[in-house]
């Protein structure tokens, strides 16, 4: 991996936002959940979106970058599939009136079609979708109390482009970005007064709307047993197996097969929300790059996001901020070794 800032900088070499920007940008931000008029859970949705994708795709300078809108219409049906499934005999309403345009027309899709991967392949669905976030939270997103601050994004046509220095915002604090917008999404479905039946005093429901249903996990973990019975980290026959996040579901909250491995429970406890040492990261490089047909397969029948170089720039994005940030990784119990740059050398060769 070279210096030119693809994934995260190496070595300072290319223009990065002044500190005085970062902190713009997050009293904006701030501004937009204070005074964001959230009729329904789109916009958060929209944040995330973009999050995402400029975790995926940016790199850690100043420049624009520019975002398609069936680029977003895919993140939303990611985000919302598992949403318009029923919780508690019913579907959750996502908007103060009717129920959101997008939920319906996956909870429709669901019925007939089934599975997260199919729905990612139909440019029908992706067009409506699609033309719903253009129609409501991409134009509406950066109105804050009755007036218009375009501090995120342009919109064009076709795409969106964030604004120089805001892709490196978001990837820097991509972590709080998320929590946030979780936060209210959550929020916003409780105090939904037409959930109220529904919701009641569950104690589940983040869960629900954001992590992979506990079916999904096994049928993750029975496919990886078919392809290792140990751990991927200790290397111990498994007999009780944990699905672990390779790069910590803290850091990158979304799920994507080719992040998950197995682990042994006390591995698994051990290693919590930190980053895999060096000697893991290059295994896992190298089990996902042999093992790619397999996990797609897994990941397929599971039902969970298949996308083998997204998660290689979300891996790469995670670790090049270990590395500015001075982290250190888990090696093994109680073991921790400091993060550096050469866990990033020959990445691209990987």
């Amino acid at each position: 991996m070279d210096s030119s800032g693809k994934g995260g900088l190496l070595e300072q070499k290319v223009s990065v936002p002044k500190p005085e920007f970062q902190l713009s940008f997050l009293t904006k931000l701030q501004r937009l959940f204070a005074e964001g008029d959230f009729t329904a859970t789109y916009k958060f949705a929209l944040l995330i979106a973009i999050c995402d994708i400029a975790v995926q795709s940016g790199n850690d300078s100043n420049e624009p970058l520019v975002i398609q809108h069936r680029s977003l219409g895919s993140k939303f049906i990611e985000l919302y599939w598992q949403q318009a499934a029923p919780f508690n005999d019913g579907v959750l309403v996502q908007n103060l009136g009717a129920q959101a345009t997008v939920v319906s027309k996956i909870a429709r899709f669901r019925l007939t079609n089934g599975s997260l991967n199919e729905a990612l392949c139909s440019s029908t669905l992706l067009t409506a979708i699609t033309a719903t976030v253009v129609a409501q939270p991409v134009k509406y997103l950066q109105n804050l109390s009755g007036t218009t601050d375009e501090f995120l994004f342009e919109r064009r046509n076709g795409q969106i482009v964030l604004l120089p220095g805001v892709a490196y915002c978001l990837r820097r604090f991509q972590p709080l970005v998320n929590r946030l917008a979780r936060s209210q999404w959550v929020n916003h479905i409780k105090n939904n007064r037409q959930n109220a039946v529904l919701v009641g005093k569950n104690n589940d429901l983040e869960a629900f709307l954001f992590q992979t249903s506990r079916r999904s996990l096994e049928q993750v973990a029975a496919g990886l047993r078919k392809i290792s019975n140990k751990c991927f980290y200790c290397g111990s026959k498994l007999t009780d197996a944990d699905v672990d996040h390779f790069l910590p579901h803290s850091m990158y909250p979304r799920d994507l097969t080719h992040n998950f491995v197995l682990a042994d429970p006390s591995c698994n406890r051990s290693k919590s929300d930190a980053l895999a040492a060096k000697n893991h990261l290059f295994r896992w490089l190298d089990f996902i790059d042999r093992h790619d047909e397999k996990l797609t397969e897994i990941g397929m029948n599971a039902g969970v996001p298949v996308n083998k170089n997204g998660s290689l720039s979300i891996a790469r994005w995670g670790y090049s901020s270990g590395v500015v940030s001075g982290a250190y990784a888990w090696v093994r119990s109680k073991v921790f070794e400091k993060i550096k740059v050469d866990y990033l050398e020959n990445w691209d060769s990987t």
